[in-house]
């Protein structure tokens, strides 16, 4: 075998490393450790102490997080379970970077599509959540660019140490980790190397000199993604790049600009350059109200005029190293820095009166989003993909409907930036990556002469073939952009370009790309066109676009501004369920303001869920207590004449349950997480544990019915888990486990069941209870009646209320803090109407409660006179201030409207007061 230079790679190999650094058999080493995962005998949790309960423990054990996922991973619960024969649910995890820690916005995609994960494993889908992780050819090596034996062991420690994986577990991705990737694996770099030469063969790659962004301190392309003003003799131009005029190629104006019509045709003298003319010509290109309205023309370092020095076949000047100084066509400016250049040359300028001045001016300065220099158009040979033909496929798979894009806004920003696609840079000049396969032969113009082969050894052979034995062949020494393995991700995990394995038959196309908007066109368009291309299928049929995380002030997160927050030290404060419910809150596409706030509400939250599972367990029987649970398991709530049988809170909470299980699952069907959130949320809070479980009390410790109660408990606690699931799977799958006969994990129960019955009539009837039960509320806070203080209550309304409100007589005393043996139902107000607070609760609804009951009316009525003279001697010094012409005319207007303000709430506060009195006052006579 004839090659230039001696490899320390086998063929199979020699694709990944620039230079060749590991041999094979190495690497072969740990890819096969990957797959070796240890397997744990499937055990019962609580015999293992892996859960922790509300019975034995104050509030939910963060640190246990880590227990509870172990236990779901020993037992192969994040597998597919095939053997449920439904269409799979399958989504590949954007790779994060090798070299990365967690941040939010990784916390962010894991939250989401693990969310939809466990939704649709739950569902009976089987499914697939494919992770792995990405070389990130810049990032890499920005991060270890020497030496390079460090360097690899380093990445090598990130990969299978597996620091950025171990955080993502941290955040419950129930992923399959036996299935884990790296673009740099062996069947990664297999499909890349088979895309490139497919490309290749369809005549879609080619090789050319033409402009790209150059990064001069990496000494790489990179992806597409003050101002100083001089003149000549006639024409002043502006420019933020003065060192760029020794590459000027052309002098343009607009061809309806008359200011300089009289100078098109003629030569102009470029500054500097010891007499050097360049034409002036007349383009629509140049905008004649910008600047002077005079453009210099530098195609060899800027995008547009490099378009246009094509389209008129002007010159191609390159006044500027790869590593960002001047070459010799800067004359005696060559070898300076291009930033020390530009402020010589602009002093020298100002010497020989050729510049005019220099004006602040803000200007978009392209940047490498990894390094932060300031990046370089450069004319440069580079590996180019034709984009239209790949691009077209694409826009006709969201015209048809084969791809769906969330929120929908995204598919103009989509369609716009692939009909206006241009052709992608895949070439990067780093030693770390999948090596460009590509060769060339010894002695041949590398641009003319080259083999494209899916290893040495074919390409080798081809050459020999073309070229005869004695050939000699070396490699190209540049490296594929990351983005182009990551546009393979969603089927070269699969087992692609071997559509045979069980995996790419089974699973592909895959089901959803969750991804934050920012990178639409870095990957997802990407992604879709190769799809299109290799497969002959959309990769997915989904997209769903998550909004970046910003702080409370809505600001992006930055070391500088002082704002980031930490996943990992959030989930030691707050644990993860915290963190995950406030991140899934947001509404796709929109950015989410994070504070400390939103997340200190949902630890309490949490905190209020451990609290209802600990009353539940407190009010279920022993399980050694047979009959009993019999009778528990025996009450269904799936048909309307069970639901109907129930008392009222019973009927009333099951409804509302039943009809929560619907929205939930439609907006959960829909991705409308955020609906999911905000709709469970206010249900366990506001309807299960403010109002059932407080009026569960009555059954429970009063009167008969309490198996009843504890179906109903039970029942509506389990749905509630296994609908918060999703959000919160560790608190959710401990209180599961403490609950009495659990045969599975939550995470593999079964969905509720939707379509349930509900009944209507009963949802009004008990709401009316809660507005009688709140009035009631509202007039012992009112007179400042003591909590523990039970009063009288008359309660008003026709037969048909009566008849409801009055079979829950021990709720409404229970939650009303009413005396039960003094609570009286009739249809017309009591005889001491007159001396009670009368309250109205809704139409035909009242009660009258005795004010004797309540409150010391002589003693309050001495309180109230004492108050309404402060108040008045406050409201008349207000009022004197606003009489005052002097005041009135001379305050800042702030002071006065603030001033107005405090009087007319003073003066409503009087009238309360007065009215309060004289109803007091009043009840003072009538009882005497």
């Amino acid at each position: 075998m004839a090659f230039s230079t001696p490899s320390l790679l086998s063929s199979c190999s020699a694709y990944r490393l620039n230079p060749l650094l590991f041999s094979h058999r190495r690497l072969r080493i740990r890819l096969s450790h990957s797959h070796l995962k240890p397997r744990f005998f499937a055990v019962a949790a609580r015999e293992n102490d892996v859960f922790t309960s509300p019975e034995t423990a104050k509030s939910f054990d963060f640190t246990s997080e880590e227990r509870i996922y172990n236990w779901w991973d020993s037992q192969g619960y994040f597998k597919p379970n095939l053997d449920r024969g439904s269409d799979p649910f399958v989504i590949s995890m954007p790779p994060p970077n090798v070299t990365g820690s967690l941040h939010m916005g990784h916390a962010m995609f894991v939250t989401l599509e693990d969310i939809m994960v466990r939704y649709h494993r739950m569902k009976g889908r089987p499914t697939l959540w494919i992770p792995g992780t990405d070389h990130a050819g810049i990032a890499t090596q920005l991060s270890y660019y020497s030496p390079y034996l460090d360097f690899l062991f380093d990445v090598l420690f990130f990969r299978y140490g597996g620091t950025i994986t171990n955080q993502i577990k941290r955040l419950g991705a129930s992923c399959d980790w036996t299935r884990e990737h790296f673009t740099l694996d062996e069947q990664l770099s297999r499909a890349v190397i088979e895309a490139f030469v497919r490309l290749h063969e369809r005549g879609l790659i080619y090789q050319g000199s033409y402009m790209v962004n150059w990064s001069p301190n990496l000494q790489t392309a990179v992806s597409d993604l003050v101002c100083c003003i001089y003149r000549s003799d006639y024409l002043t131009i502006a420019t933020t790049r003065p060192e760029t005029l020794f590459g000027d190629t052309a002098i343009a104006r607009h061809p309806r600009d008359d200011r300089y019509s009289r100078y098109i045709g003629r030569m102009a003298i470029v500054p500097m350059t010891f007499g050097r003319h360049v034409p002036i010509i007349s383009d629509r290109y140049v905008d004649k109200d910008f600047g002077t309205g005079v453009l210099k023309i530098s195609p060899g370092h800027d995008h547009n005029d490099y378009l246009l020095a094509r389209k008129l076949g002007l010159p191609i000047l390159n006044v500027m190293n790869k590593d960002g100084t001047l070459n010799e066509v800067a004359g005696l400016y060559c070898g300076l820095d291009r930033f020390e250049a530009r402020k010589k040359l602009w002093l020298d300028l100002e010497e020989t009166g050729l510049a005019v001045k220099k004006e602040p001016h803000t200007l978009r300065v392209p940047r490498s989003q990894r390094g932060g220099e300031v990046i370089e158009p450069l004319v440069s040979k580079q590996w180019f993909v034709t984009m239209e033909p790949l691009a077209e496929k694409a826009l006709q798979a969201v015209e048809r409907g084969e791809l769906t894009i969330m929120p929908e806004r995204f598919e103009k920003i989509y369609n716009h930036w692939l009909s206006n696609i241009k052709d992608w840079c895949i070439s990067r000049q780093l030693w770390w990556g999948h090596r460009i396969p590509v060769w060339y032969i010894v002695g041949k113009d590398c641009e003319e002469e080259y083999i494209v082969a899916r290893n040495a050894n074919e390409a080798l052979e081809k050459a020999q073939e073309k070229y005869g034995k004695d050939v000699e062949i070396y490699q190209e020494p540049d490296v594929l952009d990351t983005w182009f393995s990551s546009a393979l991700w969603p089927f070269s995990t699969l087992g692609w370009p071997d559509v045979s394995t069980q995996d790419f038959k089974k699973f592909y196309p895959t089901t959803v790309l969750e991804t934050g908007h920012d990178i639409l066109f870095f990957w997802v368009a990407r992604m879709v066109m190769m799809g299109i291309e290799f497969t002959g299928a959309v990769p997915f049929s989904y997209v769903y676009l998550h909004g970046l995380i910003r702080d409370s002030q809505g600001r992006k997160m930055s070391k500088t501004l002082g704002n980031v927050i930490d996943p990992i030290d959030t989930i030691k404060e707050f644990g993860t369920d915290a963190l995950r419910f406030t991140l899934a809150l947001g509404t796709a596409g929109q950015d989410l303001n994070l504070s400390t706030e939103r997340l200190t509400s949902n630890k309490a939250f949490t905190n209020k869920l451990w609290n209802a599972g600990k009353f539940v367990l407190q009010n279920l029987p022993s399980q050694s207590d047979i009959s009993a649970w019999e009778t528990i398991l025996a009450c269904k709530f799936d048909k309307e004449e069970a639901l109907l049988r129930l008392p009222l809170p019973e009927c009333w909470v099951v409804s509302k349950l039943h009809c929560l299980i619907d929205m939930v699952t439609t907006s959960y069907d829909k991705y409308f997480f955020g609906d999911v959130g905000r709709e469970t949320y206010d249900f366990f809070w506001g309807d299960f544990a403010d109002w059932y479980i407080e009026a569960s009390k009555a059954r429970l410790y009063h009167s008969g019915g309490h198996s009843v109660a504890q179906a109903v408990l039970l029942y509506v606690f389990e749905n509630i888990l296994k609908m918060l699931h999703p959000f919160m799977p560790f608190v959710t799958e401990a209180l599961w486990q403490a609950l009495p006969n659990r045969k599975e994990a939550l995470m593999n129960s079964s969905w509720p069941q939707t379509s349930l019955p509900m009944h209507a009539s009963s949802i009004k009837k008990f709401e009316n209870l809660q507005s009688l039960t709140r009035a009631i509320r509202n007039a012992r806070a009112e007179y400042s009646v003591e909590p523990a203080k039970r009063i009288s209550a008359s309660i008003v309304a026709g037969n048909e209320v009566i008849q409801y409100i009055s079979k829950e007589k021990e709720v409404l005393a229970l939650l009303s803090r009413l005396d039960l043996q003094n609570v009286h139902f009739t249809d017309s107000p009591p005889g001491d109407a007159n001396q009670s607070v009368h309250l109205v609760a809704g139409e035909g609804l009242e009660a009258y409660l005795p004010l004797s009951d309540m409150i010391d009316v002589s003693a309050e009525v001495e309180r109230l006179s004492k108050r309404l003279s402060k108040m008045q001697e406050e409201f008349d010094r207000l009022a004197a201030r606003l009489s005052s012409p002097k005041f009135v005319e001379k305050a800042p207007e702030e002071i006065v409207s603030g001033v107005r303000e405090k009087a007319a709430e003073a003066e409503e506060k009087i009238t309360l007061t007065k009215n309060r009195l004289a109803f007091l006052q009043s009840t003072a006579v009538v009882s005497k």
